[in-house]
């Protein structure tokens, strides 16, 4: 039985390292979901292939916090193997039948534990505040310094051939008069990829550009979509009348 409960309790060792390590990557700047995913995967071992990583492994910080979780979920997988086979070494059918029944109601306990919203609020609020305290990571809350859940997104798009953007400086385009702020493009040359950072007025964008983009969500989703022509600029001067529109409504709001 002393087996037994040495599994359940590696298990739920695991769950709360999951659960920091999610927590101290997203407090480096990650999304909730992307920062679950990354040290789940980094501490099963599994997983840890998708593109995400790349932003993940070029960060120092999170590379310290992957490579940590790594190293815990190696022993963590190995000594939840060895507890589990010492569960039913050497029992009879009828004790092995009841362990397993003990093992499965433990299992659903844990499942529920780590399920929880109210444990995760609290569990969240307990490694925030030792991370703040024992490490450098400050928590940025993006959603809400960037208006996330306001209608607002940063999404990224490439330039395609007969893009409206293609071939034209960020200056003439004046895309702020949408309420799109562009912040970043990432540019092929050769086998190379650059990376221009708050993007000058005279910047060309150019064919296959990926944009990384601010702005009013459904405006960026029309952006990308918007062909040269005659049309794309009838898109643009209904566009910036929509942004006036919306900039009324705010002033009127914040008037009121």
């Amino acid at each position: 039985m002393i087996a037994l409960i040495s599994l359940l309790i590696v298990i739920l060792f695991s769950i709360i390292v999951i659960r920091i390590g999610s927590v101290a990557l997203e407090m480096t700047g990650l999304s909730r979901e992307a920062a679950a995913f990354q040290a789940q995967s980094a501490f099963s071992g599994a997983g840890f292939t998708t593109s995400e990583s790349e932003y993940v492994v070029s960060h120092p910080v999170r590379r310290k916090i992957i490579r940590l979780l790594i190293f815990i979920g190696n022993a963590g997988v190995v000594s939840a193997i060895a507890t589990l086979v010492l569960t039913f070494i050497g029992q009879s059918k009828e004790e092995a039948t009841l362990r397993l029944f003990w093992l499965f109601i433990g299992l659903l306990a844990l499942y529920l534990f780590a399920r929880s919203k109210l444990v995760d609020r609290g569990l969240r609020w307990i490694i925030k505040r030792g991370l703040e305290k024992f490490t450098s990571l400050k928590v940025y809350d993006y959603e809400q310094l960037l208006g996330l859940s306001k209608g607002y997104c940063i999404g990224e798009f490439k330039v395609r051939k007969g893009s409206w953007l293609e071939n034209k400086k960020l200056r003439e385009l004046k895309l702020d008069e949408e309420g799109v702020i562009v912040l970043a493009v990432y540019r092929k040359e050769g086998k190379d990829e650059k990376f221009i950072g708050a993007p000058h007025g005279e910047l060309i964008i150019k064919k296959d550009d990926l944009l990384i983009c601010y702005g009013p969500q459904e405006a960026i989703k029309q952006l990308s979509q918007r062909i040269k022509g005659r049309k794309g600029n009838m898109e643009h001067r209904k566009a910036v009348e929509e942004e006036k529109k919306r900039r009324e409504e705010e002033k009127a709001m914040l008037s009121s």
